[in-house]
């Protein structure tokens, strides 16, 4: 059962409104998509450049490129183990990973799921859904439309200055969901404690990244009220053993991991780590977000609305009701 790339690609899909971070705002965002072949059946996983670490769509479509004549004529398990040691981490290992995935899946007639050693089929999980960086006030008009929509955990995306105010606008927009916060690495200069402090006085049950990847230390004496999740500063596996000490769970993104087969050994070793899990993604399609899906069925925390924060998705993708997202019906 021999495979061979069929194409890699880049496209281009709007964002509904604006993606706003403490890295800036995004009205587009650009994947890359893989495609392999093999006996009848046609594989594709899709990815989203890391741009904090200088990935850009067209580099990632060229590494896919580069890579295709070292897989071809292997069989989908031989490819995916090759990819592992031919390709860093990173959204292009990712899109071809996963594709070689749901090509295999696809020859033996399988879910992804069932190949990936899951107990049952995934169903419906409660997502966050993100609050893009704003004045309080535009973040608490942001919540209420979001609470109105029915999502029930929201995720608030911070800057460092200013945090306060913008988490409890978002309270006062949506006083009854549930919310996390996504520090994206703004509080090396802050009083962390005093501000972890504050935010959970307003009901915030999670911050991931609160200090800058290589900072993790500055969390070591720290006995926070609430849990700090790693994300930029775990990637994979090897990851875990130097920033668990400091955190209490890990934000998994098959991005970061460059794919799946990563991303499970970095929950098998968050889990002996005694961390806890919680599954991310980056601005993309339900093609991206299906491998993710699978793993977010043992994640503590699932953050899986990229194709919500999308002008439109790809025909079949995600549904998203209720504030869960789940597979599409019918």
């Amino acid at each position: 059962m021999a495979i061979q790339l069929k194409s890699a690609r880049v496209e281009r899909w709007p964002v509904a409104g604006a993606f706003v971070t403490s890295r800036g705002s995004q009205a587009h965002v650009d994947v890359v998509v893989a495609e392999v072949e093999g006996d009848d059946a046609v594989g594709r996983g899709e990815g989203t450049p890391l741009h904090y670490l200088g990935e850009e769509a067209l580099g990632c479509r060229d590494a896919i490129l580069r890579a295709a004549p070292h897989i071809a004529g292997l069989a989908a398990a031989d490819a995916r183990r090759a990819v592992q040691e031919l390709m860093p981490p990173g959204a292009a290992r990712n899109a071809l990973d996963c594709a070689l995935w749901d090509v295999e899946a696809k020859q033996r007639g399988l879910r992804l799921w069932q190949l990936a050693g899951c107990d049952g089929a995934p169903t419906a999980r409660v997502t966050a859904f993100t609050i893009s960086l704003g004045s309080p006030g535009a973040m608490a008009e942001q919540a209420a439309t979001a609470e109105a929509d029915g999502y029930g955990l929201l995720k608030i995306k911070l800057t460092g200055e200013g945090d306060r105010l913008r988490v409890a606008g978002v309270r006062k927009g949506a006083p009854n969901a549930r919310l996390i916060a996504d520090a994206n690495e703004s509080w090396g200069q802050l009083d962390i404690l005093s501000e972890a402090e504050a935010l959970a006085d307003m009901g915030v049950e999670m911050i991931e990244q609160p200090v800058p990847a290589g900072a993790d230390a500055l969390l070591d004496p720290l006995y926070a009220p609430i849990p700090f999740v790693a994300d930029e500063s775990c990637h994979t596996a090897a990851d875990v053993a130097r920033i668990g000490p400091f955190y209490d769970g890990v934000n998994v993104k098959l991005d970061k991991a460059g794919g799946l087969t990563e991303a499970l050994r970095l929950a098998d070793a968050a889990d002996a780590a005694g961390l806890s899990i919680m599954v991310g993604c980056m601005l993309g399609t339900s093609l991206a977000i299906a491998p993710a899906f699978v793993l977010a069925q043992r994640a503590k925390w699932v953050d899986l609305d990229g194709p919500a924060l999308l002008t439109h998705d790809r025909d079949g993708g995600f549904e998203f009701r209720g504030g869960r997202i789940g597979p599409a019906v019918g």
